[in-house]
């Protein structure tokens, strides 16, 4: 973004000076400061500035009245050189860049080009960069015809167009099923749009939804039919025969998987259902509210069935425009069978929706909260938090700025809430008599429904599953509960089904899950139970149950399943959940030493690592309530079995709140059963987290018990094991003495070539951080005899490039990146043969190598490397006299080193910081960040960096 003033026209007039808002409360300033802004650095006219301000109606000294409106802007922006005065008109002097107009066109070009050269991902960050930029319509409170008329329909064009070119590159990057909602809405905002209705149907059909495709272009033919006259184009038409037919190049395409990332205005809300009916009151009321008044929150309070959720999802969807920073939406559980929502976990899932990376997130929920205030402030946001069933399960999660509204569902009115956060209740009962019918009329077809309704007591959940049981069926009538006749009416294996899904802890399951559950082929029975109305399919291959329905289910299943058939169940379920994270284990973290498992049946159909984080991604709050169920219900070997087997995806996606939650039930499981290698796997999983956590005394609590454990029961190797973690504990919080004291306790225990090369990997590399450089030479060159791999070559690259012998440095560095290696390591050993570069003297191809090595890591990969190269990148650009991209570089390292914990790290940084804000003339800050860096060596014993920083005090 440009510096200096900043101009918004993408909605109501916006200026902005310092970061401060500078009001226009004249419409006619808005006007003339808008009609400079859309052609800048250009000369406006004074007719055209006339006619844009005053229209058909000019005041009589039109030039002097102009005059005096323009030396009222120019005094309202602080800077009068910004409009210039020509011989026949006046031009704005700004950069186009600082009128969200022209980024917004800039934005778009460079997505395109983007999309042209097949570099969709940066095309879909262009994009979403453009469309970011929209508050709502362009020019909105600006009281001009002709500039809305010469400019609004060219920029909404624009506007739409780009929305298309954005979801085809979505579409091309297999993010199908994630587009459907936004689609639904598009369509129905712009319903004779036809490239939307093309892309929604492509979206539906990748995603398992023929029919619904189908049905999509069925809907376009009837709408251009009837407001038209016309047919849908050729091109549609080819697509629906394509669809038909199954044809082979309209599948996904195949690509691997990206890490997860969220938009930053997420759209985050169920899709709305097509039949919604009724509740015209409660629409209007509660659209006022949220989008008009002053309150806040809005409860929908009512009895269960009643459609709380339906119509707060609704809502929420026609209120889309008003919120255009995005919608998110939970459910709480508040009064489902199993446990709630985990506070933390909510709140984690909500940063990560507005773009705060895993590792930023803080394990504290009162410091997520905090986190999720901070960056609500400012943005329009719509939230809704469904099934609460209580105000301190709803208050971590609230804004704290008005521009953000809330949008609660709950069987209670939430007192609490009114009190002390303004919100306003709006009970929502049963429907009316007329309600029931419509429903009913369109569920049923045509005719006297009245009886009906009534015996379903006017209940949308009834009525609904009424009239699934009804649907087909003429000579069968209404004479009982809905619910109880829709399962008497079932045959015994999907009645059997029903009842033992209501097992299930978590929010939903899938057909392998239930089959695994029932020792059946549950994919016919589910199509069953879906049709009946008695569980729905949130989205294709995933069920889940209304709250009172999995009450009348477990009811069912204590009445008529045997204790043993229950347990006999409940454990295939764990199983099934075991296997499947085995197997994703297997795929995706095979080094990582894992408990003995004691579960049986086949895997979960998983086949590659994509698929592994998929199945996972889709199954962690599944798999955390399994964790805290089997840890307080039994058995408690599953408990401790899938929270170690969890630990490596835990860390890969940094998903803290349910790594600190599931490694506690582990324990908890462990201890009670006193079953001490599990105990000991527990403790040395919560002083993993920790450690990541940058909670070094906990972390090494925790590893020292896993010692001492291990060492009780003998086991050697795990013990190896864990003093090997205990040191990097000790080297990242700066106790060096004691981090080499249990690496040689380490070695000590190891046996196999592989383990002693890691121990010696690690002591050589606490001997660099310590200045003993020839110790590490040594090190590394006897883990290279043990293990000649990328990682050896690497390490005693840089040894001997720190001791000065640049030509063996090389040949090992070179034959590190000929081996191969993970990202991190290869970016290692591009680092090191930078600095290798920038010493001998040939700065620019030493520019080449840390550029590449930073591209490896600089987004999402390992912060420590990507600390390091940036420091090595920062010296190489000062060496380049470029000064300011050196600072920041240095700064940029200094915050990730000392947001992880990397001492080291955070001492280079300061160094390079010390040098170049001299350079820069920055005197005292650089005796500042020298002083900083000589006190943080000194306390940590690394008397290399120290005797640098002391050279520079």
């Amino acid at each position: 973004m440009a510096s200096g003033p900043q101009f918004r026209l993408l909605g109501p007039v916006e200026v902005r000076l310092d970061g401060s808002p500078v009001v226009l409360r004249a419409g006619k300033h808005r006007a003339l400061l808008a009609a400079l802004l859309l052609r800048p650095n250009r000369v406006v006219p004074v007719t055209e500035l006339v006619e844009h301000v005053w229209g058909d109606a000019p005041p009589a000294r039109t030039r002097g009245t102009l005059q005096t409106y323009v030396m009222r802007l120019r005094a309202a922006l602080g800077d009068p050189s910004l409009i210039q005065t020509a011989a026949d008109g006046y031009r704005m002097r700004v950069d186009p860049l600082a009128v969200d107009v022209h980024r917004f066109a800039d934005a778009a070009a460079r997505g395109r080009a983007a999309a042209a050269r097949d570099d969709l991902v940066t095309a879909r960050k262009a994009f979403a960069e453009a469309l970011e930029l929209w508050r709502g319509p362009v020019l909105s409170d600006v009281p001009s015809e002709t500039l809305h008329s010469e400019h609004a329909p060219r920029l909404t064009e624009l506007l739409m167009t780009v929305h298309e070119q954005r979801i085809d590159v979505e579409l091309a990057l297999g993010n199908h099923a994630d587009l459907v909602p936004e689609l639904f809405a598009l369509t129905r905002d712009h319903p004779l749009r036809e490239r939307f209705w093309a892309q929604l149907m492509l979206a539906l059909y990748r995603s398992s939804r023929q029919a619904e495709a189908l049905e999509a272009f069925r809907s376009l033919d009837r709408t251009l039919d009837e407001q038209l006259g016309i047919d849908p184009s050729v091109e549609l038409q080819s697509l629906h025969q394509a669809i038909l037919v199954g044809e082979p190049s309209l599948a996904a395409p195949v690509a691997a998987r990206e890490p997860e990332r969220a938009p930053t205005s997420p759209m985050r809300l169920p899709d709305d259902i097509a039949d919604f009916t009724g509740r015209a009151w409660h629409v209007e009321r509660v659209a006022a509210l949220i989008a008009g008044g002053s309150v806040p929150i809005v409860t929908l309070a009512g009895q269960p069935g009643v459609g709380k959720t339906t119509l707060a999802v609704h809502v929420a969807h026609l209120l889309r425009d008003r919120f255009p920073d995005g919608q998110l939406y939970v459910d709480l559980r508040g009064y489902a069978l199993g446990p709630p929502a985990d506070g933390v976990d909510v709140l984690s899932r909500f940063l990560r929706a507005l773009g705060v990376p895993p590792d930023e997130i803080p394990p504290d929920a009162d410091e997520q909260s905090t986190m999720l205030r901070s960056l609500l402030a400012g943005r329009r946001m719509l939230l809704v938090l469904d099934n609460a069933s209580a105000p301190d399960q709803v208050r971590p999660l609230l804004p704290g700025t008005a521009s953000c509204r809330v949008i609660v569902t709950s069987r209670d009115d939430l007192r609490g809430l009114i009190a002390m956060n303004g919100a306003r209740t709006v009970p929502v009962d049963v429907f009316t008599a007329l309600e029931s019918e419509a429903l009913l009329t369109k569920l049923l077809g045509a005719g006297d429904h009245a009886e009906l309704a009534a015996r379903c007591g006017h209940l949308p959940l009834a009525l609904r599953v009424a009239a699934a049981y009804l649907a087909g069926r003429d000579d069968v009538t209404i004479s009982g509960s809905p619910i109880e006749l829709a399962y008497a009416a079932l045959p015994p294996a999907p009645q059997r089904l029903f009842r033992l899904l209501s097992l299930v802890p978590g929010p939903d399951f899938t057909a392998e899950a239930a089959s695994a559950l029932a020792d059946v082929d549950a994919d016919g029975l589910l199509t069953v139970l879906a049709i009946a109305n008695l569980v729905v399919s949130v989205v294709p291959g995933r069920y889940r149950f209304h709250d009172e329905l999995m009450r009348y289910a477990a009811t069912l299943r204590e009445e008529s399943d045997s204790p043993s058939e229950q347990q006999t169940a409940w454990t295939a379920l764990l199983n099934h959940y075991a296997r499947g994270v085995e197997r994703c284990a297997e795929l995706l973290y095979p080094g990582i030493v894992r408990l003995p498992s004691s579960a049986s049946g086949p895997a979960p159909r998983i086949s590659s690592s994509a698929e592994a984080l998929a199945w996972l991604d889709a199954e962690r709050p599944n798999l955390t309530a399994a964790i805290r169920c089997a840890a307080q219900q039994g058995p408690a070997p599953m408990a401790w079995q899938l929270a170690d087997a969890l630990r490596g995806y835990l860390w890969i996606g940094q998903h803290v709140g349910e790594w600190m939650a599931t490694a506690h039930h582990g324990l908890q499981a462990a201890q009670a059963s006193g079953h001490r290698p599990a105990e000991a796997a527990m403790h040395a999983n919560l002083g993993t987290l920790y450690l990541r956590l940058g909670e070094y005394a906990l972390s090494v609590e925790h590893h020292n018990l896993a010692v001492e454990l291990y060492r009780a029961l003998g086991d050697k190797d795990a013990e190896a094991g864990v003093l090997n973690n205990l040191s990097l504990v000790y080297r990242r919080s700066g106790q060096l003495v004691a981090a080499k004291d249990a690496l040689v306790r380490c070695l000590e225990m190891l046996r196999s070539a592989d383990s002693v090369s890691t121990g010696l990997y690690n002591l050589g590399q606490l001997a660099v951080e310590l200045g003993e450089i020839d110790g590490a030479v040594d090190h590394f060159s006897q883990a290279l005899a043990l293990a000649p791999n990328a990682d050896s070559h690497a390490y005693l690259g840089m040894a001997l490039r720190l001791q000065g012998r640049f030509a063996e440095a090389r040949a090992h560095l070179e034959r590190a990146l000929e081996i191969g290696n993970v990202p991190a390591g290869e970016a290692e050993a591009l680092e090191n043969l930078a600095a290798l570069e920038h010493a001998c003297g040939n700065v620019e191809a030493a520019l080449s190598l840390a550029s590449r090595a930073l591209s490896l890591v600089a987004d999402g990969g390992d912060q420590q490397v990507a600390t390091s190269v940036r420091i090595t990148l920062g010296e190489i650009r000062r060496a380049l006299f470029d000064f300011d991209v050196a600072a920041e570089l240095f700064e940029q390292a200094l915050t990730t080193a000392r947001r992880i914990g990397y001492a080291s790290g955070e001492i280079r940084a300061l160094i390079g910081l010390t040098v170049v804000w001299r350079d820069l003339g920055r005197d005292s800050d650089a005796r500042d960040a020298a002083g900083q860096a000589m006190r943080r060596s000194s306390e940590l014993g690394l008397r290399a960096l120290e005797n640098r920083a002391r050279e520079l005090v």
